[in-house]
């Protein structure tokens, strides 16, 4: 109290902060053919935030893995930090994967395409619509019927997911990688987050799509001798899992978000 009986009260603190906002990744698909899951949405600020304000953080879990016949992936979960003083920062969930009749999903990056015999369609990133862009669109497939389907990858953060190729007669054909994520050093290193899952490819003399850096899951792969299971997103860095053929049990799902915020050392309490 000052002498004439009145309290001074101090003023709030404020301090500018950074935070990295990735949501949780698509799964891969889980049909004749698989497309990779899409990487959940990244996106970045820098904001003024206020002591003793409560401020509100979701961390998106992945996509839960699929399996089936017909069994497209399923879309990761927001991630999101809010309150008072603030504007408001959510990152999408990303889009899973297709498979032989379905297409990708849209998310904060697309899951890669399925195969069909018309033309397939991968889903589209970045939506909603966020500026800068938070994801980018998956790959597409193809169908070449007796020859050879083979689906797409998921997109990234960094890069849209890969196309699948193919020869005239499949052999050496190759399912969509997933695309790459993008790189942050908020926490004092550099750290790649929010890639792709990879894309199936049927053919046993083939090779199915790779993740994408930043967590993306491989595609299941078989050959005459060997099967490999679809892998799964990378926890905490939002990546998308791998696709999945019919009889090579679950795709992979999705990785699990991250909310990150850096404050400077005076004025981080320890809470």
């Amino acid at each position: 109290p000052n002498n004439d009986g009145a309290t001074a009260f101090e003023t709030a603190q404020s301090y500018s902060a950074d935070f990295l906002v990735v949501a949780g990744g698509g799964s891969g698909g889980s049909g004749t053919v698989g497309g990779g899951g899409g990487a959940g949405g990244y996106r970045t600020s820098t904001q003024t935030v206020v002591g003793g304000i409560v401020y509100t953080i979701t961390v998106g879990d992945g996509g839960a893995t699929v399996n089936g016949s017909t069994s497209p992936g399923n879309n990761g979960s927001d991630s999101s930090i809010s309150g008072s003083g603030i504007t408001t920062i959510t990152s999408t969930g990303g889009g899973g994967g297709g498979l032989n009749q379905n297409n990708g999903k849209d998310g904060g990056s697309g899951g890669g395409s399925g195969a069909t015999a018309s033309p397939s369609t991968f889903g589209q990133g970045n939506t909603p619509s966020t500026s800068p862009s938070q994801g980018n669109n998956g790959g597409t497939g193809f169908d070449g019927a007796s020859v050879v389907t083979i689906a797409g990858g998921g997109g990234g953060a960094g890069a849209v997911g890969g196309n699948s190729g193919t020869s005239a007669t499949g052999s050496g054909s190759f399912g969509g990688p997933g695309g790459n994520g993008s790189a942050s050093s908020i926490t004092g290193s550099s750290v790649t987050y929010a890639g792709g899952g990879g894309g199936v490819t049927e053919r046993q003399d083939s090779s199915s799509g790779a993740g994408g850096t930043g967590g993306g899951g491989a595609a299941a792969n078989r050959t005459s001798s060997t099967q490999s299971s679809s892998v799964a997103g990378t926890a905490n860095l939002g990546g998308g899992g791998g696709g999945n053929f019919i009889d090579t049990g679950l795709s992979g799902a999705g990785g699990k978000g991250v909310v990150i915020i850096s404050v400077p050392d005076a004025n981080y309490s320890g809470t």
